[in-house]
């Protein structure tokens, strides 16, 4: 199939685009939200081509991956043709809702031309869809091609725009775990994150829109890492660490109670289990081992690569085939 998507979430669409079929990915010249084509920090396969939005007017699509609803009109003014109607749709929803939640009403609810697919049961089951179709098909990553060592005596984090989204992302809680052990921070717009929290910089080192396999190789040889989103769709780096053989500490929150055994580290709403948790690995490094050995074996489990992707085709054929 020819599939269309934007490059929305780099981790996800890496996983998505190492599947059997064409990926038209938009590209414009200042490769804007709407135009970023190809990753250039993530690897991808050849089967994900740049197209233009002059191009994708003379260019055959099976089937479009919605993320954002503005791309149901983008799409229509770029194909000629409108998704969900004149071509099958899937609207891909990564994140949880916002507002008045447990009333958040999405914006694709009760329509008819497309199906809304979510990325975590949480997501589903707490977004008000409405009449609209729905169906979940977890996250799958492509392994990182480093195992854990733990031979530093470190905590690492990934998480991007820490003080703007602050409790969200758990950023409030980081001074309780440094003063264990340093922190690594990785992601995008950490910079400057020690001073937010009143750290010393030998407490808390940024590491910024680190390439992803250079992060893996950090992030390895860290003894633990550190999952405090409150409120936030499962991240991929979480379920990458653990694919690696970290052990985790992880609220009890969202969908991390279904993706985290309490046997890979732990996993509590109470922080200051989690900072015992945390003390725990760091002073004993075969105990870590050992749970990052549930924790690899949990997430290859449930979010390996070739199970993400035979879900996926599975849903795609569904939909073409329900076009016909």
């Amino acid at each position: 199939m020819n599939i269309l998507l934007w490059h929305v979430h780099g981790s996800w669409t890496t996983s998505f685009v190492h599947g059997k079929h064409r990926y038209l990915v938009p590209v414009t010249p200042d490769r804007g939200p709407y135009g970023l084509g190809r990753a250039r920090t993530y690897p991808w396969p050849d089967s994900a081509v740049e197209v233009t939005p002059e191009e994708l007017r003379d260019t055959d699509v099976d089937l479009v991956i919605l993320q954002r609803p503005e791309e149901i009109d983008l799409a229509a003014e770029w194909l000629g043709r409108r998704p969900g109607r004149d071509v099958p749709a899937i609207y891909v929803e990564h994140n949880t809702p916002k507002g008045d939640v447990p009333n958040t009403r999405h914006p694709m609810a009760d329509r008819d031309d497309l199906l809304l697919t979510h990325v975590t049961a949480f997501n589903e089951l707490f977004w008000d869809n409405g009449g609209t179709r729905t169906t979940v098909v977890d996250h799958g990553v492509v392994p990182p091609a480093v195992e854990w060592t733990g031979e530093l005596d470190r905590l690492a984090v990934v998480t991007n725009e820490p003080v703007r989204r602050w409790r969200v992302t758990g950023t409030d809680l980081l001074a309780r775990f440094a003063a264990l052990a340093p922190l690594d921070v990785y992601g995008m717009k950490v910079d400057g994150l020690a001073a937010h929290l009143g750290l010393p910089e030998d407490r808390l080192t940024s590491h910024d829109d680190v390439p992803q396999h250079a992060m893996h190789a950090e992030l390895a040889k860290r003894r633990a890492y550190l999952h405090l989103c409150r409120w936030t769709s499962l991240g991929l780096s979480l379920i990458e660490a653990m694919t690696m053989g970290m052990p985790v500490v992880a609220l009890a929150t969202t969908e991390a109670v279904e993706a985290v055994p309490p046997a890979a580290g732990a996993l509590s709403t109470r922080v200051d289990t989690l900072v015992d948790a945390a003390r725990g690995l760091l002073d004993d490094r075969e105990s870590a081992r050992r749970a990052g050995a549930v924790a690899r074996a949990a997430a290859r489990d449930r979010y390996g690569l070739e199970r993400f992707l035979a879900d996926w085709d599975r849903l795609l054929e569904e939909e073409v085939c329900a076009s016909r």
